[in-house]
Protein backbone atom coordinates (compact mmCIF):
# COMPACT_ATOMS: atom_id res chain seq x y z
CA UNK A 1 0.00 0.00 0.00
CA UNK A 2 1.17 3.55 -1.03
CA UNK A 3 1.50 6.25 1.85
CA UNK A 4 -1.80 8.02 1.56
CA UNK A 5 -0.12 11.45 1.94
CA UNK A 6 2.40 13.69 0.33
CA UNK A 7 3.92 16.88 1.34
CA UNK A 8 3.43 19.61 -0.06
CA UNK A 9 4.37 23.80 0.84
CA UNK A 10 1.85 26.23 0.99
CA UNK A 11 1.83 28.39 -2.22
CA UNK A 12 3.10 25.20 -4.36
CA UNK A 13 2.25 22.80 -6.70
CA UNK A 14 2.66 19.34 -8.25
CA UNK A 15 1.47 16.76 -10.94
CA UNK A 16 -1.69 15.09 -10.03
CA UNK A 17 0.16 12.10 -10.77
CA UNK A 18 2.26 12.30 -7.71
CA UNK A 19 -0.74 12.46 -5.53
CA UNK A 20 -1.00 8.93 -4.08
CA UNK A 21 -4.65 7.21 -4.36
CA UNK A 22 -5.31 4.99 -1.79
CA UNK A 23 -8.88 3.31 -0.54
CA UNK A 24 -11.33 5.96 1.09
CA UNK A 25 -10.99 3.13 4.74
CA UNK A 26 -7.01 3.68 4.51
CA UNK A 27 -7.27 7.93 3.70
CA UNK A 28 -9.88 8.57 6.57
CA UNK A 29 -7.71 5.94 8.83
CA UNK A 30 -4.50 8.11 7.88
CA UNK A 31 -6.34 11.06 8.04
CA UNK A 32 -7.72 10.31 12.00
CA UNK A 33 -3.96 9.73 12.78
CA UNK A 34 -2.52 12.92 11.83
CA UNK A 35 -5.25 15.09 12.76
CA UNK A 36 -5.12 13.56 16.44
CA UNK A 37 -1.49 13.54 16.58
CA UNK A 38 -1.70 17.71 16.02
CA UNK A 39 -3.15 18.26 12.08
CA UNK A 40 -5.91 20.29 11.14
CA UNK A 41 -8.16 19.55 8.52
CA UNK A 42 -7.75 22.19 6.02
CA UNK A 43 -10.00 20.68 3.00
CA UNK A 44 -12.09 17.37 2.34
CA UNK A 45 -14.20 17.79 -0.71
CA UNK A 46 -14.92 15.12 -3.61
CA UNK A 47 -14.19 15.02 -7.12
CA UNK A 48 -17.11 13.50 -9.25
CA UNK A 49 -15.42 11.49 -11.66
CA UNK A 50 -17.84 8.35 -14.21
CA UNK A 51 -16.54 5.83 -12.03
CA UNK A 52 -17.93 7.38 -8.75
CA UNK A 53 -16.63 10.08 -6.54
CA UNK A 54 -12.74 10.57 -5.35
CA UNK A 55 -12.42 12.30 -1.96
CA UNK A 56 -9.07 14.81 -2.09
CA UNK A 57 -7.96 15.81 1.63
CA UNK A 58 -5.62 18.81 2.71
CA UNK A 59 -3.63 18.83 5.96
CA UNK A 60 -2.22 21.58 7.84
CA UNK A 61 1.15 20.59 9.42
CA UNK A 62 1.74 23.61 11.68
CA UNK A 63 4.67 22.75 13.53
CA UNK A 64 6.37 21.71 10.80
CA UNK A 65 5.11 24.83 8.47
CA UNK A 66 4.59 21.99 5.75
CA UNK A 67 1.03 20.75 4.26
CA UNK A 68 -0.02 17.35 3.26
CA UNK A 69 -2.08 16.30 0.47
CA UNK A 70 -4.28 12.32 -0.12
CA UNK A 71 -7.04 11.85 -2.14
CA UNK A 72 -9.00 8.85 -2.39
CA UNK A 73 -9.56 6.21 -5.57
CA UNK A 74 -12.96 6.69 -6.87
CA UNK A 75 -15.75 4.82 -5.04
CA UNK A 76 -19.97 5.48 -4.69
CA UNK A 77 -22.53 5.72 -1.84
CA UNK A 78 -20.74 5.71 1.22
CA UNK A 79 -17.55 5.65 4.25
CA UNK A 80 -17.42 5.25 7.96
CA UNK A 81 -17.56 8.73 8.57
CA UNK A 82 -14.58 10.80 10.69
CA UNK A 83 -16.87 13.34 12.50
CA UNK A 84 -17.37 10.55 15.45
CA UNK A 85 -13.46 10.38 15.82
CA UNK A 86 -12.62 13.90 14.64
CA UNK A 87 -15.08 16.52 15.28
CA UNK A 88 -13.38 19.16 12.40
CA UNK A 89 -14.64 17.44 9.88
CA UNK A 90 -18.14 17.15 10.62
CA UNK A 91 -19.34 20.22 8.59
CA UNK A 92 -16.93 19.08 5.41
CA UNK A 93 -18.74 15.67 5.74
CA UNK A 94 -21.97 17.45 5.41
CA UNK A 95 -20.79 19.50 2.75
CA UNK A 96 -19.73 16.43 0.98
CA UNK A 97 -23.31 14.68 1.40
CA UNK A 98 -24.72 17.74 -0.25
CA UNK A 99 -22.29 18.10 -2.63
CA UNK A 100 -21.94 14.57 -4.34
CA UNK A 101 -24.29 12.53 -2.08
CA UNK A 102 -21.26 10.38 -0.38
CA UNK A 103 -22.93 9.20 2.85
CA UNK A 104 -20.40 9.50 5.67
CA UNK A 105 -22.10 6.49 7.68
CA UNK A 106 -22.78 7.18 11.14
CA UNK A 107 -22.67 11.15 10.73
CA UNK A 108 -23.97 12.26 14.07
CA UNK A 109 -26.37 15.15 12.38
CA UNK A 110 -26.15 14.76 8.79
CA UNK A 111 -28.10 17.32 6.88
CA UNK A 112 -27.08 20.28 4.18
CA UNK A 113 -25.06 22.78 5.20
CA UNK A 114 -26.22 25.40 1.95
CA UNK A 115 -29.22 23.92 0.15
CA UNK A 116 -31.23 21.31 1.39
CA UNK A 117 -31.48 19.30 -2.06
CA UNK A 118 -33.46 22.02 -4.10
CA UNK A 119 -33.82 25.79 -4.81
CA UNK A 120 -34.08 26.59 -0.90
CA UNK A 121 -31.38 27.58 2.12
CA UNK A 122 -30.41 24.36 4.09
CA UNK A 123 -33.56 24.80 6.99
CA UNK A 124 -35.31 22.13 8.59
CA UNK A 125 -34.39 18.61 10.23
CA UNK A 126 -33.83 20.91 13.04
CA UNK A 127 -32.69 19.05 16.75
CA UNK A 128 -34.96 19.57 19.53
CA UNK A 129 -35.32 19.25 23.08
CA UNK A 130 -37.83 18.46 25.57
CA UNK A 131 -38.87 18.89 28.70
CA UNK A 132 -40.44 21.79 31.20
CA UNK A 133 -39.76 25.12 30.50
CA UNK A 134 -37.63 24.17 27.54
CA UNK A 135 -39.05 26.67 24.39
CA UNK A 136 -37.45 27.10 20.82
CA UNK A 137 -36.67 30.60 19.53
CA UNK A 138 -36.40 31.51 15.90
CA UNK A 139 -34.45 33.86 14.41
CA UNK A 140 -33.79 35.43 11.10
CA UNK A 141 -33.15 35.05 7.81
CA UNK A 142 -34.40 38.66 7.64
CA UNK A 143 -32.60 40.60 10.62
CA UNK A 144 -32.66 44.74 11.46
CA UNK A 145 -30.00 46.88 9.41
CA UNK A 146 -28.22 45.61 6.80
CA UNK A 147 -27.06 42.12 7.19
CA UNK A 148 -26.70 39.53 5.46
CA UNK A 149 -29.23 36.67 5.96
CA UNK A 150 -29.05 33.73 8.63
CA UNK A 151 -31.63 31.55 10.01
CA UNK A 152 -30.69 30.68 14.44
CA UNK A 153 -33.25 28.23 16.35
CA UNK A 154 -32.48 28.35 19.50
CA UNK A 155 -33.37 25.26 21.99
CA UNK A 156 -33.90 26.97 25.59
CA UNK A 157 -35.10 26.70 28.91
CA UNK A 158 -36.50 30.03 29.91
CA UNK A 159 -33.43 32.32 28.71
CA UNK A 160 -30.73 30.08 28.92
CA UNK A 161 -29.51 28.68 25.70
CA UNK A 162 -29.18 25.12 25.70
CA UNK A 163 -28.53 25.04 21.74
CA UNK A 164 -27.98 26.45 19.22
CA UNK A 165 -28.27 25.51 15.35
CA UNK A 166 -27.07 28.06 12.09
CA UNK A 167 -28.93 27.46 9.30
CA UNK A 168 -27.25 29.12 6.14
CA UNK A 169 -27.71 28.93 2.31
CA UNK A 170 -29.40 32.30 1.55
CA UNK A 171 -26.61 33.58 -0.19
CA UNK A 172 -25.58 30.60 -2.17
CA UNK A 173 -24.28 31.60 -5.89
CA UNK A 174 -22.92 28.50 -6.95
CA UNK A 175 -19.33 29.76 -7.26
CA UNK A 176 -17.33 26.91 -7.30
CA UNK A 177 -19.52 25.11 -10.15
CA UNK A 178 -18.93 28.48 -11.87
CA UNK A 179 -15.44 27.93 -11.41
CA UNK A 180 -14.45 25.22 -13.18
CA UNK A 181 -13.18 25.51 -16.62
CA UNK A 182 -11.59 28.65 -15.94
CA UNK A 183 -9.89 30.66 -15.19
CA UNK A 184 -11.88 32.82 -17.12
CA UNK A 185 -12.28 36.24 -17.66
CA UNK A 186 -14.50 36.65 -14.96
CA UNK A 187 -12.92 34.32 -12.34
CA UNK A 188 -10.97 37.22 -10.46
CA UNK A 189 -14.41 39.30 -10.09
CA UNK A 190 -15.95 36.00 -8.51
CA UNK A 191 -12.70 35.47 -6.09
CA UNK A 192 -12.54 39.31 -4.93
CA UNK A 193 -16.21 38.83 -4.27
CA UNK A 194 -16.59 35.18 -2.51
CA UNK A 195 -16.55 37.36 0.84
CA UNK A 196 -16.31 41.10 0.27
CA UNK A 197 -15.11 41.98 3.15
CA UNK A 198 -11.83 39.97 2.40
CA UNK A 199 -11.16 40.50 -1.07
CA UNK A 200 -7.55 41.05 -0.71
CA UNK A 201 -7.19 37.71 0.83
CA UNK A 202 -9.19 35.46 -1.87
CA UNK A 203 -7.72 37.41 -4.47
CA UNK A 204 -4.32 36.72 -3.43
CA UNK A 205 -4.93 32.83 -2.62
CA UNK A 206 -6.17 32.79 -6.08
CA UNK A 207 -2.94 34.42 -7.32
CA UNK A 208 -0.82 32.25 -5.42
CA UNK A 209 -2.54 29.23 -6.99
CA UNK A 210 -2.47 30.32 -10.26
CA UNK A 211 0.88 31.29 -10.29
CA UNK A 212 2.32 27.57 -8.85
CA UNK A 213 0.15 26.23 -11.33
CA UNK A 214 2.16 28.20 -14.14
CA UNK A 215 5.89 27.45 -12.19
CA UNK A 216 5.86 30.99 -11.64
CA UNK A 217 6.23 33.46 -8.62
CA UNK A 218 5.06 37.45 -7.97
CA UNK A 219 8.16 39.94 -8.52
CA UNK A 220 9.03 40.96 -4.98
CA UNK A 221 7.70 44.39 -5.03
CA UNK A 222 3.94 42.46 -5.63
CA UNK A 223 4.36 40.32 -2.46
CA UNK A 224 4.93 43.10 -0.94
CA UNK A 225 2.27 45.54 -1.77
CA UNK A 226 0.04 42.20 -1.39
CA UNK A 227 0.93 42.22 2.14
CA UNK A 228 0.79 45.52 2.97
CA UNK A 229 -2.98 45.49 1.38
CA UNK A 230 -3.99 42.30 3.70
CA UNK A 231 -2.52 44.35 6.98
CA UNK A 232 -4.53 47.24 5.73
CA UNK A 233 -7.66 44.76 5.30
CA UNK A 234 -7.10 43.13 8.73
CA UNK A 235 -7.06 46.92 10.02
CA UNK A 236 -10.13 48.22 8.80
CA UNK A 237 -11.87 44.98 9.71
CA UNK A 238 -10.97 44.68 13.10
CA UNK A 239 -11.44 48.49 13.75
CA UNK A 240 -14.73 48.19 12.54
CA UNK A 241 -15.09 45.14 14.82
CA UNK A 242 -13.54 46.51 18.32
CA UNK A 243 -16.37 49.34 17.49
CA UNK A 244 -19.22 47.04 16.84
CA UNK A 245 -18.49 45.50 20.36
CA UNK A 246 -18.52 48.79 21.77
CA UNK A 247 -21.70 49.22 19.87
CA UNK A 248 -23.55 46.27 21.48
CA UNK A 249 -22.71 47.00 25.02
CA UNK A 250 -23.67 50.59 24.30
CA UNK A 251 -20.32 52.16 24.68
CA UNK A 252 -20.62 54.61 22.19
CA UNK A 253 -17.44 56.91 22.60
CA UNK A 254 -15.64 53.64 20.97
CA UNK A 255 -18.12 52.77 18.60
CA UNK A 256 -18.70 56.26 17.26
CA UNK A 257 -14.75 56.85 17.11
CA UNK A 258 -14.30 53.15 15.49
CA UNK A 259 -16.58 53.63 12.81
CA UNK A 260 -14.88 56.43 11.79
CA UNK A 261 -11.31 54.92 11.86
CA UNK A 262 -12.40 52.36 9.73
CA UNK A 263 -13.26 54.19 7.18
CA UNK A 264 -9.51 56.04 7.58
CA UNK A 265 -7.60 52.17 6.77
CA UNK A 266 -10.11 51.78 4.10
CA UNK A 267 -9.51 55.15 2.67
CA UNK A 268 -5.46 54.26 2.56
CA UNK A 269 -5.90 50.69 0.77
CA UNK A 270 -7.53 53.31 -2.15
CA UNK A 271 -4.68 55.30 -1.83
CA UNK A 272 -2.91 51.73 -2.08
CA UNK A 273 -4.80 50.39 -5.00
CA UNK A 274 -7.88 52.63 -6.40
CA UNK A 275 -10.33 51.29 -4.35
CA UNK A 276 -11.41 51.05 -0.56
CA UNK A 277 -11.85 46.98 -0.58
CA UNK A 278 -8.48 46.16 -2.56
CA UNK A 279 -10.21 44.91 -5.73
CA UNK A 280 -7.92 44.38 -8.77
CA UNK A 281 -5.01 45.24 -6.72
CA UNK A 282 -3.43 41.03 -6.45
CA UNK A 283 -3.96 39.11 -10.03
CA UNK A 284 -1.95 36.58 -10.75
CA UNK A 285 1.60 37.79 -11.88
CA UNK A 286 1.91 40.20 -9.36
CA UNK A 287 -0.44 43.74 -8.85
CA UNK A 288 -2.04 45.80 -11.30
CA UNK A 289 -0.54 49.31 -8.79
CA UNK A 290 2.15 50.34 -7.63
CA UNK A 291 3.17 53.09 -5.25
CA UNK A 292 5.78 55.65 -6.13
CA UNK A 293 7.59 57.42 -3.43
CA UNK A 294 5.05 60.17 -2.69
CA UNK A 295 2.08 57.43 -2.21
CA UNK A 296 4.80 55.70 0.17
CA UNK A 297 5.58 59.07 2.03
CA UNK A 298 1.91 60.08 1.91
CA UNK A 299 0.37 56.29 3.86
CA UNK A 300 2.98 56.71 6.09
CA UNK A 301 2.05 60.28 6.93
CA UNK A 302 -1.41 59.41 7.11
CA UNK A 303 -1.69 55.60 9.17
CA UNK A 304 0.08 57.22 11.91
CA UNK A 305 -2.39 59.45 13.89
CA UNK A 306 -5.35 56.79 12.84
CA UNK A 307 -3.38 54.25 14.77
CA UNK A 308 -3.04 56.16 17.55
CA UNK A 309 -6.71 57.27 17.11
CA UNK A 310 -7.30 53.81 17.45
CA UNK A 311 -5.29 53.27 20.50
CA UNK A 312 -7.40 56.16 22.03
CA UNK A 313 -11.08 54.45 21.32
CA UNK A 314 -9.78 51.33 22.71
CA UNK A 315 -8.46 52.24 25.85
CA UNK A 316 -11.49 53.92 26.28
CA UNK A 317 -13.31 50.96 26.27
CA UNK A 318 -10.51 48.54 28.19
CA UNK A 319 -10.60 51.35 30.79
CA UNK A 320 -14.50 51.06 31.49
CA UNK A 321 -15.88 48.23 34.07
CA UNK A 322 -18.88 47.94 32.59
CA UNK A 323 -17.79 46.67 29.48
CA UNK A 324 -15.45 44.98 31.00
CA UNK A 325 -17.95 43.25 32.96
CA UNK A 326 -19.84 42.55 29.64
CA UNK A 327 -17.09 41.35 27.58
CA UNK A 328 -15.64 39.32 30.03
CA UNK A 329 -16.54 35.48 31.38
CA UNK A 330 -19.27 35.51 28.14
CA UNK A 331 -19.48 33.09 24.95
CA UNK A 332 -16.46 30.78 26.72
CA UNK A 333 -15.08 28.47 24.14
CA UNK A 334 -12.15 26.59 25.40
CA UNK A 335 -8.95 25.52 24.00
CA UNK A 336 -9.84 21.93 24.07
CA UNK A 337 -13.41 22.92 22.14
CA UNK A 338 -11.37 24.89 19.70
CA UNK A 339 -9.09 22.56 18.64
CA UNK A 340 -11.41 20.00 18.37
CA UNK A 341 -13.91 21.57 16.01
CA UNK A 342 -10.86 23.26 14.41
CA UNK A 343 -10.91 27.00 14.80
CA UNK A 344 -9.06 29.36 12.71
CA UNK A 345 -8.38 32.94 12.63
CA UNK A 346 -8.37 35.33 15.48
CA UNK A 347 -11.48 33.52 17.25
CA UNK A 348 -8.28 30.46 17.84
CA UNK A 349 -6.16 32.99 18.79
CA UNK A 350 -8.39 33.63 21.59
CA UNK A 351 -8.55 30.13 23.46
CA UNK A 352 -4.87 30.55 23.47
CA UNK A 353 -3.93 28.57 20.22
CA UNK A 354 -1.05 29.47 18.01
CA UNK A 355 -2.58 29.43 14.68
CA UNK A 356 -1.81 31.95 11.70
CA UNK A 357 -0.86 31.02 8.75
CA UNK A 358 1.62 33.79 8.27
CA UNK A 359 3.67 32.54 11.06
CA UNK A 360 3.00 28.61 10.95
CA UNK A 361 3.02 28.61 6.57
CA UNK A 362 4.16 31.36 5.62
CA UNK A 363 4.15 32.14 1.48
CA UNK A 364 5.25 35.50 -0.42
CA UNK A 365 6.21 38.59 1.66
CA UNK A 366 5.90 37.19 4.83
CA UNK A 367 8.82 34.37 4.53
CA UNK A 368 10.91 37.89 4.85
CA UNK A 369 8.65 39.68 6.99
CA UNK A 370 6.91 37.79 9.56
CA UNK A 371 3.85 39.78 12.17
CA UNK A 372 3.66 38.76 15.68
CA UNK A 373 1.17 36.17 16.41
CA UNK A 374 -1.08 37.39 18.50
CA UNK A 375 -2.39 35.35 21.13
CA UNK A 376 -4.79 35.83 24.39
CA UNK A 377 -6.13 32.91 26.49
CA UNK A 378 -10.15 32.35 27.63
CA UNK A 379 -11.84 32.01 25.02
CA UNK A 380 -14.41 34.53 26.13
CA UNK A 381 -15.92 37.88 23.97
CA UNK A 382 -13.25 39.85 25.80
CA UNK A 383 -10.26 37.86 24.25
CA UNK A 384 -11.68 37.83 21.14
CA UNK A 385 -12.32 41.58 21.15
CA UNK A 386 -8.15 41.47 22.80
CA UNK A 387 -7.39 39.59 19.91
CA UNK A 388 -8.73 42.08 17.71
CA UNK A 389 -6.69 45.07 19.08
CA UNK A 390 -3.21 43.25 19.40
CA UNK A 391 -3.77 42.41 16.00
CA UNK A 392 -4.38 45.75 15.09
CA UNK A 393 -1.31 47.55 17.11
CA UNK A 394 0.78 44.66 15.26
CA UNK A 395 -0.35 44.77 11.79
CA UNK A 396 0.36 48.65 12.33
CA UNK A 397 3.84 48.26 12.86
CA UNK A 398 4.20 45.86 10.35
CA UNK A 399 3.24 47.86 7.78
CA UNK A 400 5.11 50.86 8.97
CA UNK A 401 8.53 48.63 9.21
CA UNK A 402 7.57 47.76 5.45
CA UNK A 403 6.63 51.18 3.75
CA UNK A 404 10.23 52.26 5.08
CA UNK A 405 12.31 49.07 3.21
CA UNK A 406 10.30 48.84 0.33
CA UNK A 407 11.60 46.43 -2.46
CA UNK A 408 12.83 47.68 -5.61
CA UNK A 409 11.71 46.11 -9.06
CA UNK A 410 8.64 45.48 -11.56
CA UNK A 411 5.26 44.84 -10.11
CA UNK A 412 3.90 42.28 -12.25
CA UNK A 413 4.99 39.63 -14.76
CA UNK A 414 3.18 37.75 -17.37
CA UNK A 415 2.70 34.08 -16.58
CA UNK A 416 2.18 31.00 -18.58
CA UNK A 417 -0.39 29.49 -18.74
CA UNK A 418 -1.38 26.96 -16.13
CA UNK A 419 0.28 23.02 -16.22
CA UNK A 420 -1.87 20.00 -16.90
CA UNK A 421 -3.09 17.37 -14.19
CA UNK A 422 -1.75 19.21 -11.57
CA UNK A 423 -3.03 20.32 -8.01
CA UNK A 424 -2.13 23.26 -6.54
CA UNK A 425 -3.05 24.41 -2.58
CA UNK A 426 -2.49 28.47 -1.51
CA UNK A 427 -3.41 29.30 2.75
CA UNK A 428 -3.60 33.01 3.12
CA UNK A 429 -4.19 34.18 6.67
CA UNK A 430 -7.23 36.78 6.12
CA UNK A 431 -8.42 38.95 8.93
CA UNK A 432 -10.66 36.20 10.13
CA UNK A 433 -8.44 33.45 9.64
CA UNK A 434 -7.14 30.31 7.11
CA UNK A 435 -8.40 31.12 3.69
CA UNK A 436 -7.76 27.65 1.81
CA UNK A 437 -7.62 27.57 -1.88
CA UNK A 438 -7.00 24.26 -3.70
CA UNK A 439 -7.05 23.87 -7.66
CA UNK A 440 -7.24 20.84 -9.81
CA UNK A 441 -6.54 21.26 -13.43
CA UNK A 442 -7.03 18.95 -16.55
CA UNK A 443 -5.72 17.50 -19.55
CA UNK A 444 -6.30 20.95 -20.72
CA UNK A 445 -4.58 23.25 -17.67
CA UNK A 446 -8.35 24.44 -17.07
CA UNK A 447 -9.60 24.15 -14.04
CA UNK A 448 -11.68 20.41 -13.20
CA UNK A 449 -12.44 21.33 -9.52
CA UNK A 450 -11.26 24.49 -7.98
CA UNK A 451 -12.21 24.44 -4.01
CA UNK A 452 -12.29 27.31 -1.85
CA UNK A 453 -12.55 27.16 2.08
CA UNK A 454 -13.27 30.39 3.80
CA UNK A 455 -12.35 30.72 7.60
CA UNK A 456 -16.35 30.89 8.45
CA UNK A 457 -16.27 27.59 7.51
CA UNK A 458 -14.75 26.24 10.02
CA UNK A 459 -16.08 29.44 12.57
CA UNK A 460 -19.75 29.17 12.84
CA UNK A 461 -19.48 26.10 14.57
CA UNK A 462 -17.69 27.83 17.38
CA UNK A 463 -20.46 30.63 17.76
CA UNK A 464 -23.41 27.58 18.34
CA UNK A 465 -20.65 26.65 21.03
CA UNK A 466 -20.24 29.94 22.65
CA UNK A 467 -23.69 30.27 23.10
CA UNK A 468 -24.17 27.06 25.10
CA UNK A 469 -25.60 28.18 28.48
CA UNK A 470 -25.68 31.38 28.16
CA UNK A 471 -28.53 33.85 27.82
CA UNK A 472 -30.25 34.31 24.68
CA UNK A 473 -29.86 38.14 25.16
CA UNK A 474 -26.84 37.96 24.68
CA UNK A 475 -26.65 36.15 21.09
CA UNK A 476 -26.00 39.62 19.31
CA UNK A 477 -22.46 40.27 21.00
CA UNK A 478 -21.67 36.69 20.91
CA UNK A 479 -22.38 37.14 17.47
CA UNK A 480 -20.24 40.21 16.99
CA UNK A 481 -17.20 38.92 18.69
CA UNK A 482 -16.50 36.20 16.00
CA UNK A 483 -18.19 39.12 12.83
CA UNK A 484 -18.43 35.62 10.45
CA UNK A 485 -19.19 35.92 7.11
CA UNK A 486 -22.50 34.10 5.44
CA UNK A 487 -21.95 34.77 1.99
CA UNK A 488 -18.13 33.37 2.42
CA UNK A 489 -19.50 30.41 4.30
CA UNK A 490 -22.52 30.14 1.33
CA UNK A 491 -19.80 30.27 -1.76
Amino acid sequence: MSAPYIELNNGSSLPLSEVPEVSIADLADATERRVLAGARLSSWFGIPRADGVSIVSVLALDSSNSLRIGRSLPFKQSYPSLTPRIPQAHMFERELWEQCQIVPDGHPWLKPVRRDHGPGPAVGDFFTANGGEVHEVAVGPVHAGVIEPGHFRFQCAGEEVLHLEIALGYQHRGIEPSLEGGPHKATLARMETLAGDSSIAHATAYASVLESLSGAEAPLRAQWLRAIALELERLANHTGDIGALANDVAFLPTSSACGKLRGDFLNMTALLCGNRFGRALAVPGGCRRDMDPARIAELEKQIKPVLQDVEKAAEWLWDSSSVRARFERLGVVSSAQAGEIGLVGPAARACGLVRDVRYDHPAGWYRFAQAPVAVWPGGDVFARARVRWLEIQRSGNFILEQLAAAPAGLTFEPIARPTAESIAVALVEGWRGEVCHVAITDVAGRFARYKVTDPSFHNWTGLALALRGEAIYDFPICNKSFNLSYCGFDL
